[in-house]
């Protein structure tokens, strides 16, 4: 008894695909970043308005000074962003933040300046202050059920008036040389003669380690549980471009004064805020009230309580962006932290953040304060006048905030 086998072709590869070859990389790659744009979209947006600048400012935007002063010129946008990039995700909005800088910052200057008090604890008693302003105004949001935009508006007022109050319309400082050092300072040298400073080249390979080692656990992770991962060539690409730039700005910081301290408190709330909103309880609960309160509430999440937390979480940070800028140009001003507030509202949506909240990253944060801090950078290495940047930084912002319409919409349809 015979049998008649017919040879079955392999079947055809679907419409849009490759095989192994170039084109299937290429495929699989742009099929990737579709699914992942709104993660990386703004951080492409961010090396291209890199390699532009650089190419248009003659590579002075990346000589070593130059990456160094950007960093200590943003530092205090970036801690802003961070708290504000909380708030926006819980649903809420805060206006009061550059005010509130300001009046810490006076505030710094009265007690060192005037009064003699050593630079410890007056960055103690600074920290309790805006903890203190963030309390009151978390309180007449969770609990009072006053609005957001009303309360901080106020507070605006409020802390702006305060610090003509303490100032006295002057100029006050300067402050003590070890406060001035949350400004200016940077890492001390260490080790032998190497043309680096070799402690800002150890942290940089730390650095590199642990990014690695903290994107393989995410991927396994995910593996486990089931869930959708980057193709791994893919993968592989975005690890190699993350460790490509954390080593080239080490090498610039490191071949020239080195890390500034403002840069290693930046990357340990990036990294302290990162673990919370990803990992913890209360991270999720922010999430939760910003994207469904309804649904939040119904879940058993202590939607007052998670408000009230968030809004003293910004008055935490309010005060450190207030001492360091105040550290930074050693001297409080009545003026200081103008349009403060908006720069990190900016920061938080072009970083990816949702006007209707529930949505948005503490690295997004990062990546839209330092956009604009290159924006700024860039234009005024090219000599461009303050009227044309603001305008410019108001089209970025429009652009941002109109991608993520479209690409909520297009997920949508």
């Amino acid at each position: 008894m015979s049998t008649d086998v017919t040879a079955k072709s392999p079947a055809p590869a679907p419409p849009g695909r490759s095989g192994p070859g170039t084109g299937g990389l290429l495929q699989v790659m742009l099929d990737g970043l579709r699914r992942n744009m709104r993660q990386y979209g703004m951080l492409i947006a961010l090396g291209l308005i890199v390699v532009l600048f650089a190419v248009w400012t003659d590579g002075d935007l990346l000589l070593p000074r130059n990456v160094s002063n950007l960093v200590l010129q943003n530092s205090y946008i970036l801690v802003l962003a961070i708290g504000m990039m909380l708030v926006i995700i819980a649903g809420h909005i805060d206006l009061s933040v550059g005010s509130l800088t300001a009046f810490v910052g006076a505030f710094a200057a009265v007690l060192t300046v005037q009064h003699g008090v050593s630079w410890p604890i007056a960055l103690v008693l600074c920290l309790l202050v805006g903890a203190a302003a963030g309390s009151v105004q978390g309180f007449l949001i969770a609990y009072l059920g006053i609005p957001s935009f009303i309360v901080t508006l106020a507070g605006m007022l409020l802390f702006r008036g305060l610090t003509e109050i303490l100032l006295k319309g002057q100029t006050l400082g300067p402050f003590p040389d070890g406060l001035q050092k949350l400004g200016n300072g940077f890492l001390p040298e260490t080790g032998p003669d190497t043309n680096y400073h070799n402690l800002t080249l150890l942290l940089g390979l730390v650095l590199i380690a642990a990014v690695v080692w903290q994107e393989v656990r995410d991927r396994r992770r995910q593996q486990e549980f089931a869930l959708e991962v980057l193709p791994a060539r893919l993968f592989l690409l975005k690890l190699t471009a993350l460790v490509a730039a954390i080593l080239v700005l080490t090498l610039l910081l490191a071949s020239y004064k080195g890390a500034p301290i403002v840069l290693i408190i930046l990357g340990a709330l990036v990294v302290g805020y990162g673990y919370v909103m990803r990992n913890a309880v209360f991270g999720r609960h922010i999430y939760a009230i910003g994207g469904n309160l309804p649904a939040a509430k119904l879940s058993g999440v202590k939607d007052k309580k998670v408000t009230f937390y968030v809004f003293l979480n910004m008055g935490v940070l309010a005060a450190l962006a207030g001492l360091v800028v105040a550290a930074r140009l050693n001297a409080a001003s009545p003026k200081a932290g103008v349009n403060f507030e908006l720069e990190a509202i900016a920061s938080s949506f072009i970083g990816g953040a949702s006007m209707s909240g529930g949505v948005g990253t503490v690295l997004g944060a990062i990546i839209g304060g330092l956009v604009l801090g290159v924006l700024n950078n860039g234009m005024n290495l090219l000599s461009v006048g303050t009227d044309w940047q603001q305008v410019i930084k108001g089209l970025a912002l429009l652009l941002a905030v109109g991608f993520d319409v479209w690409n909520k919409r297009k997920s949508g349809s």
